[in-house]
């Protein structure tokens, strides 16, 4: 019998993070036949805050066990640790966590107790949806024609062409080639995204820059005209709303570009840039060493200076209002990714998040974190990301890990540790909005990571012309389809980096950032992911239930997702042979089973076709 679980409510009341103020049961089972001097006690505290010690009450017994429970609320929102001890023949004994959630006498780690604020809710249009991220020069070419092109492009007429990607002689490459997508190609494929269950667009940024990702901001309040313009971007957020589609933009707003009109390197704008004078208005919104050559950059990259994101003009004119963020807001955007957050200081965050707000709760912030968002340090500081001030949804990247993992043919175990350590530390009004996925535009596709060759010690020479063979795409195919289910199904908003649903190939940037394949499109693989859309969007189970997991071999891996309506069951078969779950008639005896949405139940048992999915619906 287990000291203490912290995943299971007859140890600890509710499951995961905590509200401020928030009641919860914390109970351990202790040997009776272990003198206790004693009381035994849980030790709680805060990063840089004293132990409180919470004495703890005998409450009943269990076989040949004691239970000792206390009732802990916490007065302050923040990343909690916890442990309990106790004392026998003058001996103290602690109670640590082993294997992510199960006590463990004197050898472990803390346990970890998410507390966020009181207020904190969901975004209620994101729960439940689908999310479809699109790099706008790569997606759909309308064929409009734009005016006022900035100087120094190369228009591409290969759709689908292999991206320039060779430095020039001094080794710098300036991604200086577009292949012409626009707004107004994304809105005329609306409905072909509406047919995906798409509820959500994410667009990696619009604004004016002067190379084609355009992480490098010339322009804030100006859309890149090779995009379109104010109207294109009105227009394309009215006719989404038409389809139940939002569209949120990429805030990148820890530097700019060199060649902007805030910095203006070059020269190409009237404006007095930060390089040009000290007396320019946004001078101060960099950090000169000598000026105006040496400066702070992003990673030391030169044509991206960082911005002094405290700096009270800068946050202005982004946070202020009729600043940046109010203005694409007023326009049609539903909220902001954030990139690389954990560079945008707490007090930024703050200020962004209550101008985003102001304009109603389901406007949303998402913010870029690689690692667990809830015990995130940065530069030294333990991040707020969680507490309900900053952040709405983060980038999943530790799902995306556990999946690709697993699919690959990693234990079970260590899928669903990593699966449920995020679930328990992060608030569940957060955890029912999180950005799911197996690729986006800074990782290779997940098709490629599955099918074909380790592409962490190549060369882009290596990369650029290098397509799987037909063995290998058929490989990375069926095991993106079952990477997919997961995606699908777990807790979190699956979000399809464009053209992942139509079979597209890419080894890292920019060879991940190819041209949408219309008219050569994967249809078989279209149909399995508009159908993973349709039976997402058939439950409520998906927009807020509860998970949990109830079986594992070494080829399946299933799971309920409980909402007060119905319970969802999934089982994923990650093997390349269909698979028969034969203890599932005991395993669903709790269950009242209406239909199987997806997957045959014989009277052997559930079978799971290789690299498929089996779905059940069971009433209440």
């Amino acid at each position: 019998m287990a000291i203490y679980d912290s995943w299971n409510l007859e140890y600890k009341s509710k499951f995961g993070a905590l509200r401020r103020d928030e009641a919860c049961r914390f109970s351990i089972k202790i040997p009776k036949n272990i003198p206790l001097d004693f009381s035994p006690v849980m030790v709680v505290f805060r990063t840089g805050f004293k132990e409180r010690f919470l004495n703890m009450t005998k409450i009943g017994e269990d076989g040949d066990y004691s239970i000792y429970s206390v009732i802990f609320s916490a007065k302050y929102s923040g990343v909690h640790y916890y442990y309990f001890s106790y004392t026998t023949n003058g001996v103290r004994f602690y109670i640590k966590k082993k294997d992510c959630h199960l006590g463990n006498l004197n050898d472990g780690d803390l346990f970890q107790l998410t507390v966020f604020s009181k207020h904190y809710e969901p975004v209620e249009f994101l729960k439940g949806g689908i999310m479809y991220q699109i790099f706008p020069d790569r997606f759909c070419k309308s064929g409009k024609a734009h005016e006022n092109i900035p100087s120094g492009r190369v228009l591409r007429d290969d759709w689908g062409g292999t991206p320039y990607y060779k430095p020039d002689e001094n080794g710098h490459v300036w991604n200086n080639d577009y292949f012409g997508g626009d707004l107004e190609g994304i809105r005329s494929k609306l409905e072909y995204l509406s047919d995906l269950g798409v509820t959500c667009i994410y667009l990696n940024p619009i604004f004016e820059s002067h190379e084609n990702h355009r992480y490098n901001t010339a322009n804030y309040m100006k859309i890149d005209p090779m995009l379109g313009d104010e109207e294109d971007f009105k227009r394309l957020c009215s006719d989404a709303q038409k389809y139940g589609i939002s569209v949120i933009l990429d805030g990148v707003f820890s530097h700019t570009g060199a060649d902007s009109v805030y910095f203006n390197k070059f020269g190409r704008y009237d404006s007095v840039g930060a390089y040009n004078s000290k007396e320019s208005p946004y001078f101060d919104w960099y950090t000169f060493y000598n000026y105006p050559n040496e400066y702070e950059a992003w990673w030391g990259i030169d044509t991206l200076p960082n911005v002094v994101e405290t700096n009270d003009n800068y946050t202005k004119y982004i946070c202020g209002e009729n600043g940046v963020l109010d203005h694409w807001i007023q326009l049609g955007a539903a909220g902001y990714r954030l990139d690389v957050a954990d560079e945008l200081p707490d007090a930024f965050l703050e200020n962004l998040n209550k101008c985003v707000k102001k304009h109603g709760n389901d406007k949303i912030v998402i913010g870029e974190v690689w690692e667990d968002a809830s015990n995130k340090e940065s530069y030294g500081v333990k991040r707020r990301y969680l507490l309900g001030h900053q952040l709405d949804s983060v980038m999943n990247y530790p799902f995306k890990q556990a999946i690709i993992d697993y699919i690959n043919g990693g234990e079970p175990y260590n899928f669903i540790n990593s699966i449920m350590t995020i679930l328990e530390n992060y608030p569940k009004p957060m955890a029912d909005v999180l950005m799911n996925f197996v690729s986006t535009h800074d990782i290779e596709r997940a098709i490629n990571t599955f099918g074909g060759e380790y592409c962490g010690d190549k060369s882009k020479d290596w990369m650029a012309e290098r397509y799987l063979t037909q063995q290998q795409y058929d490989k990375g195919k069926n095991m993106l389809k079952a990477a997919m289910s997961l995606m699908y199904f777990v807790v979190g908003v699956p979000s399809i980096y464009y053209g992942d649903e139509a079979g597209m190939q890419g080894y890292k940037d920019p060879f991940n950032r190819r041209c949408y394949p219309w008219g050569n499109e994967d249809t078989e693989l279209i149909a399995f992911v508009k159908e993973l859309g349709q039976i997402r969007k058939s439950s409520s189970a998906f927009a807020d239930g509860t998970m949990e997991f109830i079986y594992n071999d070494s080829n399946i891996i299933g799971f309920a997702r409980h909402s007060e309506e119905e319970d969802m069951l999934i089982f994923v078969n990650r093997s390349d042979k269909s698979c028969n779950v034969e203890p599932f008639f005991k395993l669903i005896k709790k269950y009242s089973i209406s239909e199987a949405l997806h997957g045959e139940i014989t009277d052997l048992g559930l079978t799971v076709n290789s690299y498929d999915f089996a779905a059940i619906r069971c009433i209440k």
